[in-house]
């Protein structure tokens, strides 16, 4: 059963950044498309951003473009999202998770949560000053 593991969440001021790594327990994450997907209290889970295998195209949530990056390495089997100027309402529990399939159009990365069937425990981010 493959795992995956969130880390780099914590504590930053407004307009800071965060890089958040998954990684995973398998070298068979090259084979899989990765989102970024958060649940703030209270919230219902949103897509963050996802990547495609290869990490040869990605999408972002209108609420991130411009601020947030996703990557991945695969031979190191682990995706990350860099984030940058943040604000307080990124605030959230931020978690990867692992899709065995391709998605055309590729936006349907971001509306297709159900597709994902592997996910990590999550990583806390908190936005505050």
């Amino acid at each position: 059963q493959l795992q995956l593991v969130e880390s780099g969440g914590g504590l930053v001021q407004p307009g800071g950044s965060l890089r958040l790594s998954c990684e995973a327990s398998r070298s068979t994450l090259d084979s899989a498309v990765i989102g970024w997907f958060r649940q703030a209290p209270g919230k219902e889970r949103e897509a963050v951003s996802c990547i495609s295998r290869s990490g040869g195209w990605s999408q972002y949530a209108d609420s991130v473009k411009g601020r947030f990056t996703i990557s991945r390495d695969n031979p190191k089997n682990t995706v990350y999202l860099q984030m940058s100027s943040l604000k307080p309402e990124d605030t959230a529990v931020y978690y990867c998770a692992a899709a065995w399939r391709n998605f055309w159009p590729q936006s349907l990365c971001l509306r297709s949560s159900h597709e994902y069937l592997n996910w990590g425990q999550g990583t806390q981010v908190t936005v505050s000053s």
